[in-house]
């Protein structure tokens, strides 16, 4: 297999992870006109006062493709600054 097939092959994480960020973890914007996950954020920021398990469970499905956007540049950057020594 020559290096261009290993290429294309082989995953983008970032960009797939990026996409992901802007569709599940953007979606539904509420009606104060702000993704979700921000008035999730907000709430947990403010104690967490009222919060039932569905809205933890709805924190943590919307932002598990944030989480995976940043450890997947993490990743890359460690490959990228820190190389494996053959």
């Amino acid at each position: 297999m020559n290096t261009t097939a290993k290429k294309a092959a082989k995953p983008n994480l970032i960009k797939n992870f990026f996409f992901a960020s802007l569709t599940l973890g953007l979606a539904p914007w509420g009606l104060m006109g702000e993704p979700h996950i921000i008035g999730k954020i907000r709430w947990i920021w403010g104690g967490a006062v009222g919060m039932q398990p569905i809205d933890w469970f709805d924190f943590f499905l919307h932002g598990t493709p944030w989480f995976l956007l940043i450890g997947a540049i993490v990743w890359e950057g460690k490959k990228k600054f820190f190389p494996a020594k053959a």
